[in-house]
């Protein structure tokens, strides 16, 4: 038997965020939730702000908590959501909180950005990055434009996850997997582009230095073991970006798999050894980012169960009040009306923030001429369908790239289906029939798994990627699914997919 090795993981969303304890001995690993907290945005002078000292402060309860039980950890990573940053200022001082990436001065500025500064395919040829309005480059672009006072005082410039570990040590860094969300990454040179920085009036300089997944950035300032009661822990740079860090936990066998890291945004790709740019990707709007051991995640953003959350919200009773329904018999209910009856196009612009998404898909399907879903049973069922035939088509894509990386097994033979999403038995079975792929579901916590196992990397207690993805797989348990054999059915219904998403 083994010491036990203990790891303190901050797995923040765009929602909710927590604390996570992992440990590992005799080849498997455990985990337990320490803290849970909300993330909230604040909306104040027309904009819409990330709160980063509570985030602070919420990491700081959590360490207190570890403190009180006694646990020595052994480091501590941290891991967000993508494309955010925080100013810095000469004084070493935060200048404002940060803006957040649904803030609505991005809109249009993308556009304008194209149209005054760099085209385009200019842009993607740099970087390999799928064009949203938020990504870090249009965020920038737009607080230019606006004369923003924190932007023209900054001294540093530093991606969320890299403001909380510089907030923990004092140290500067710019991990590789969230500065490849920003569109400002050169995957070729594995840095910043001082072209693109420099188009939005900014230096290199500003951006600290580059760290791969794995490195440690510093220990805990004086300051922070007062307050907490711990020593000098290690913080280390883990896949900084959420989706960096669930990929890594994907337990596969061997390279022929994709991945679907499911939840409020569905991500489906390959891990590949290089970066793939090229007119295809361009024109089918795929990104590349920056994965661990020099991997890159080749991958498309889906809208996933943002659709079926936000309409969650919405469904009413026949008394006009919220549904009680739970998610098991809200999703049964979908399974017993007509399937295909009325599909959409899951990332069709109508349903990225609609003020009732509800509303947004029946005229979606009324405008294409179709059956208008009226229950929340016929509407989940549309988007369930919808969201499985999507992937389908993301799918060929991603099969047709494949055969371009060059790899002696050029078939991908699993679907690897991780995150929350991983639990909806019925569209892990629709995916399965789908895209005619044997489909493995699990873990739904793998964000926080691949942050904990890279900072056991980081310590040296696995060696790489395959070792740890072989404790991960034998620590968790995976559910199977298999093409039902009803390939014509669902072949029928992406014809038909086809034909109405393009009449939009």
């Amino acid at each position: 038997m083994t010491d036990k090795k203990y790891f303190f993981a901050v797995d923040l969303g765009a929602t909710s965020g927590r604390t996570i304890i992992g440990s590992m001995a005799d080849g498997r690993l455990e985990q337990e939730e320490i803290t849970r907290f909300p993330n909230n945005l604040i909306e104040t002078g027309g904009h819409f702000y990330w709160d980063i000292y509570a985030l602070y402060l919420e990491m700081i309860r959590g360490l207190k908590e570890v403190a009180r039980r006694g646990l020595d950890i052994a480091s501590i990573g941290i891991d967000t959501w993508g494309v955010d940053f925080v100013f810095i200022g000469d004084d070493g001082a935060i200048l404002r909180n940060p803006m957040a990436y649904r803030d609505p001065h991005t809109f249009g500025r993308m556009e304008k950005y194209f149209e005054k500064v760099m085209d385009r395919q200019s842009v993607y040829d740099i970087t390999g990055i799928q064009f949203m309005n938020f990504n870090s480059l249009f965020q920038l672009y737009a607080m230019q434009q606006d004369g923003n006072v924190a932007m023209k005082m900054a001294k540093e410039v530093l991606f969320v996850p890299d403001a909380l570990s510089w907030m923990l040590t004092g140290e500067a860094v710019c991990e590789y997997t969230i500065a490849s969300t920003s569109q400002m990454l050169d995957p070729r040179t594995g840095d910043l582009s001082e072209k693109l920085i420099e188009s939005v009036g900014m230096k290199r300089s500003q951006f600290g230095r580059m760290v791969q997944p794995g490195t440690q950035i510093g220990v805990l300032t004086e300051e922070v073991q007062k307050m907490t009661g711990l020593g000098p822990v290690p913080v280390i740079a883990v896949a900084g970006h959420d989706t960096g860090a669930a990929v890594a936990a994907v337990p596969a066998k061997n390279e022929q798999f994709a991945y679907l890291s499911s939840g409020t945004w569905s991500l489906m790709g390959i891990e590949t050894k290089n970066a793939i740019i090229n007119d295809r990707s361009y024109e089918l709007n795929f990104t590349n980012e920056g994965g661990i051991e020099g991997t890159t995640r080749f991958l498309k953003n889906i809208c996933g169960m943002w659709l079926y959350e936000r309409c969650r919200k919405e469904f009413k009773d026949s008394t006009g009040e919220p549904l009680s329904a739970s998610h098991q018999e809200l999703q049964g209910s979908a399974m017993q009306v007509e399937a295909f009856r009325s599909i959409i196009n899951p990332d069709d612009k109508a349903f990225a923030n609609p003020p009732s998404m509800i509303e947004a898909i029946q005229t979606y399907c009324r405008e294409t001429g179709q059956a208008v879903p009226e229950t929340p049973a016929e509407i989940c069922r549309c988007i369930f369908d919808s969201l499985a035939l999507r992937y389908r088509q993301v799918f060929q894509w991603l099969k047709e790239f494949y055969l371009s990386t060059g790899k002696p097994l050029s078939t991908i033979n699993v679907l690897h289906i991780i995150g929350g999403g991983s639990l909806n038995k019925y569209l892990n079975q629709f995916t399965a029939d789908a895209c005619g792929v044997e489909v493995l579901a699990g873990p739904q916590e793998c964000t926080a798994i691949g942050n904990i196992m890279l900072q056991a990397k980081a310590m040296g207690l696995v060696k790489d990627i395959w070792e740890m993805r072989r404790i991960i797989a034998n620590s968790v348990d995976l559910v199977a699914y298999h093409p039902s054999g009803d390939k014509a059915t669902w072949d029928a219904a992406y014809e038909k997919y086809l034909k109405v998403t393009n009449q939009k």
